[in-house]
């Protein structure tokens, strides 16, 4: 079995939500299993640190987690358009990789969360989609063949997964939203089965 890695930064919940959904798909394809990763957070404070590992949820992400993998699914909340600090501190990490060219030709899927309907979504899904374009990276995206993102009135773009919490962090995900996300996830794995399983 290979696995895909599925790397999230979740705030309150949502982009964590949508991440567990994004590997059931993933875990749907026979042969492929998901590795669910997260980062730290970053402070402004320069003493403050942060314990080896998080007290609850997944593990923080390694270096080998990238070698590793087969594929890539990233997430994060929306922060004024873009990617969390956390995230792409960790992205900003990732020269020696790049480098190496570690990530050339795996393929990769983004998804985001945000509190409000024009919270900028796609703008956040294109930022992280920059990176990994960089690393040489094989986007996947999400298409219209997914008849849901032409009737859903909750999150769902075709650059990925979305999902719309609402002012209060609302982190369940709508019916639409977990079906986008299986959806996504499972195509994925497909893909990255195809490139290198099948």
């Amino acid at each position: 079995m290979f696995e895909i890695l599925v790397l999230y930064y979740s705030h309150r919940g949502s982009v964590l939500a949508l991440a567990q959904q994004i590997a059931r798909g993933i875990e749907s394809q026979p042969g492929v299993g998901a590795r669910l990763r997260t980062v730290p957070k970053v402070s402004t404070v320069c003493e403050a640190t942060q314990a080896e590992s998080p007290a609850s949820g997944a593990p923080y992400v390694e270096a080998q987690d990238l070698i590793d993998c087969f594929g890539l699914a990233l997430g994060s909340p929306t922060r004024f358009g873009n990617m969390a600090a956390p995230l792409k501190y960790f992205l900003d990490s990732t020269a020696a990789e790049w480098s190496a060219g570690l990530l050339v030709g795996k393929p990769a899927c983004v998804f985001t969360s945000t509190a409000s309907a024009h919270g900028g979504q796609e703008s956040t899904l294109l930022s992280m989609m920059l990176p990994l374009l960089h690393h040489g990276m094989l986007l996947v995206g999400l298409p219209f063949s997914e008849s849901l993102l032409s009737s859903t009135r909750s999150g769902g773009t075709p650059y990925g997964a979305t999902h719309l919490a609402g002012a209060e962090g609302q982190s369940l995900l709508s019916e639409d939203e977990r079906r986008l996300a299986f959806a996504q996830g499972k195509r994925l794995a497909g893909i990255a089965w195809k490139l290198y399983g099948g």
